[in-house]
């Protein structure tokens, strides 16, 4: 038996006057994933508890399997781990996006213009947190280079006071002045941030990027603080090998750090651009020629597209992962070999406020062997309406491995 969790970040929404008052996926074209939807077992689940926060983070390790109560330290170690950092117990780590801020006014009023600096690449992202390191670290603090926008701070030894701290995709066109700290705590970070903005502003990789009528990268921006804490081997918790694909440092962080196997796919990105066949063609491989029993394929594209607000792409991101990567790992196994398939987003990234919330997702999970009384077309409301609802998230994989009986 094979297992597949095909998980499509950020895909659920709630309805949506730029889609003329339906969900993404109520208008996408995804004949595939409607058709398993048909023959197996829809319901709900609450990958992020009320009292979490609706990050990635904890949402991807409860569909992994993982309690986030137990298991959740903060979501910038996940990244290190990815990014290589050997983080010693005593360190502190946190997210250091690069973003575009608006100019004129004093740091405190300006607007998030954009959470990834126009989606910056990561030759362009390197060269500027390398400046920032040798501007702004010291033997405490150490800038490392991550993916495109998505960077590391370590404070080591003698962390800095952390106050609150908010991810910058949360408060798009928002000023920023009331997601500073509202206390003393945060100032030293608030700093660093402020100090970054006339650094990145003057830097000719940002000059040259305004020329080309590109958004500048002009300011780091600090959050999703954490420390080390380890997983229990995916292996050891469930008996099965796994492997993780995606192309965000979290979730190869979250692979890493759970003993998986971390597929790099050429030229996977975390937008529309990525490399969608890849992904489906290293699952495969993965599964059919590397001996692994279960993959998780973590395609970011719908989230992105729910931060940026962009209705018709993130339609778009559900069309294509149903027409190029579930269609191949359908031709791949029906027929061929038994498995059994987990599709469902981690959290709702809906259009309307460009952010994610804790509600309920929908999932299906179908099993080649048998067919059950499905739904027509898998939405929210089908999900929901099953009444078929998991009120603790991280028993999904258990669910999908077979260990649960259908809930009446």
């Amino acid at each position: 038996m094979k297992y597949i969790v095909l998980l499509c970040d950020g895909m659920a929404d709630l309805p949506s006057v730029q889609l003329g008052g339906k969900t993404p996926m109520e208008l996408a074209d995804k004949p595939n994933i409607d058709r398993l939807a048909r023959n197996g077992e829809v319901g709900t689940a609450k990958t992020v508890q009320d009292s979490m926060k609706p990050g990635s983070d904890v949402a991807n390790l409860s569909v992994l399997g993982y309690d986030p109560e137990v298991y959740y330290s903060g979501r910038s170690p996940l990244e290190a781990a990815s990014i290589g950092i050997d983080m010693k117990d005593t360190d502190v780590s946190l997210r250091c996006n690069l973003v575009t801020l608006s100019d004129d006014e004093p740091y405190e009023q300006k607007t998030m213009l954009d959470y990834s600096a126009g989606d910056i690449d990561s030759k362009e992202s390197h060269e500027l947190i390398a400046f920032i390191d040798k501007e702004l670290g010291n033997d405490r603090l150490k800038f490392y280079s991550g993916v495109n926008y998505r960077h590391c701070l370590i404070c080591t030894d003698k962390p800095v006071k952390l106050g609150t701290l908010t991810p910058p995709h949360d408060i798009s066109d928002q000023q920023i002045t009331n997601y500073l700290n509202a206390n003393q705590d945060g100032e030293e970070l608030i700093d660093l941030m402020r100090r970054s903005y006339p650094l990145l502003s003057r830097h000719p990789v940002n000059k040259a990027r305004v020329s080309r009528g590109l958004k500048p990268a002009n300011s780091i921006w600090l959050w999703g603080e954490g420390v080390k804490k380890p997983l229990t081997p995916f292996k050891e918790k469930y008996g099965i090998s796994g492997a993780m694909i995606s192309a965000v440092d979290l979730l190869k962080g979250i692979g890493k750090l759970a003993e998986m196997r971390v597929i790099e796919v050429e030229g996977a990105t975390a937008w529309l651009d990525t490399n969608f066949e890849g992904k489906a063609d290293a699952a495969i491989d993965t599964l059919l020629n590397k001996g692994d029993d279960l993959v998780y394929i973590h395609i970011e594209a719908p989230d992105e597209c729910g931060h940026r607000g962009e209705a018709e792409n993130k339609v778009k991101s559900i069309e294509l992962i149903d027409s190029l990567v579930l269609s191949r790992l359908l031709d791949a196994f029906e027929g061929k070999e038994d498995f059994r398939m987990l599709i469902c987003p981690d959290h709702p990234t809906p259009l309307t406020t460009k952010s994610h919330t804790n509600d309920p997702v929908p999932f299906v999970i179908y099993d080649s062997r048998t067919k059950q009384a499905g739904v027509d077309t898998f939405t929210e409301k089908t999900a929901e309406a099953t009444g078929l609802y998991l009120p603790k998230g991280f028993e999904l994989m258990n669910r999908l491995l077979g260990k649960y009986s259908r809930l009446t």
